[in-house]
């Protein structure tokens, strides 16, 4: 059952995934297992498939809808028994930016590798990222832009975690089409990553307990 959730997600089948992680949860699994032990290996494949050339923007979009259908059913499970994702994650498209299929399948990368994702869509501003870290407490903070215009408003949300005082309880990670290392440097950032399978390994080398 648990090699079932794993072929569901990396061949993309929303439907047999949420039946997999049914029989396996009828069968006695634990939900932080089917996570470190099915899922993330299962979205590794789906990462590393994708920079093999083997899978592409497709793929990565059936294996995150799979992903997401089985954490559906674990999410409830976890908080009932008080359990918790070792490392959370707020992550949205900057103000101005009504793009989000390149946010949503690193928010589902970022899902698949164990990470608790915190989504705040689409034309996110500064204002809402802060306010998300002063809720969420998460330790990771990503910011996706698509647009050159858009790019400005990720340098204005970090000045805005400096001035709430927030700026030092997180990491920063930036991404989109027209972004560079070079701009993540510029504007402070702590990482740049420019494809959705990079973002799990970029995390896990960010944060020590992820």
């Amino acid at each position: 059952m648990v090699n079932d959730l794993y072929d569901a997600i990396v061949n993309g089948d929303a439907k047999k995934a949420r039946a997999a992680t049914e029989a396996a949860l009828s069968a006695g699994a634990a939900p932080i297992a089917l996570i470190s032990e099915s899922m993330a290996p299962a979205m590794g494949e789906v990462g590393r498939l994708f920079e093999a050339e083997e899978y592409f923007i497709p793929e990565l979009l059936l294996a995150g809808r799979a992903m997401k259908s089985a954490m559906e059913m674990l999410r409830p499970l976890l908080r009932a028994s008080g359990q918790k994702l070792s490392t959370s994650i707020v992550i949205g498209t900057v103000k101005g930016d009504l793009h989000h299929i390149g946010k949503n399948i690193v928010a589902s990368m970022l899902e698949g590798g164990g990470f608790e994702v915190i989504d705040l869509g689409a034309d996110v501003s500064p204002e809402k990222f802060v306010a998300a870290v002063e809720e969420g407490k998460p330790q990771v903070v990503c910011m996706s832009a698509l647009l050159t215009m858009t790019m400005p408003q990720m340098r204005t949300t970090i000045d805005a975690l400096k001035n709430a005082g927030l700026r030092d309880r997180v990491k920063v990670l930036i991404g989109g089409a027209p972004v560079t290392m070079e701009y993540a440097r510029e504007i402070g950032a702590d990482g740049y990553c420019d494809n959705a399978s990079g973002a799990v390994g970029l995390v896990k080398s960010l944060v020590p307990a992820a």
